[in-house]
């Protein structure tokens, strides 16, 4: 098993196998905190081989410098059945998050496991930009 790419993005889709990204990024700007991130995509493509056919499962988990989740993991069930002519096989995953909260500034990662191995981890600074503009009453 090979994660070809593993991104956060603004958007992505899956068109005929295609995986097509929108906007890739590392770093959200803010000037308050909690930060509110209206929407984005974390886009993955992995490569199973013909010997990894049967089920497996994806986990994703958002956390932030302390491993503190922050919003609830992923289990994504995955069957790998390959054609008989074929030696691998591609699928993309697309997980869509809308109204992502930061409570500090600081490192995030977005940690990728399949079968409860650690493959890969994309990460995400929030910073703070300027003057912090208080917060809305209530929020």
């Amino acid at each position: 098993m090979n994660i070809q790419v593993a991104v956060l993005c603004d958007a992505a889709t899956d068109y005929q196998g295609k995986l097509n990204l929108l906007g890739t990024f590392d770093t959200i700007y803010t000037s308050r905190l909690p930060a509110i991130h209206p929407q984005c995509s974390v886009a993955l493509r992995v490569v199973f081989q013909k010997i990894e056919e049967g089920a497996h499962k994806l986990k994703m988990n958002f956390v932030d410098e302390d491993g503190k989740l922050v919003m609830p993991s992923l289990d994504v069930p995955v069957e790998v059945t390959l054609p008989e002519s074929e030696q691998f096989l591609s699928k993309n995953f697309i997980v869509n998050i809308q109204q992502l909260k930061f409570d500090k500034i600081g490192v995030y990662s977005i940690d990728i496991a399949v079968d409860g191995r650690q493959e890969t981890s994309i990460p995400l600074s929030v910073k703070l930009t300027g003057k912090q503009e208080p917060s809305p009453a209530g929020k």
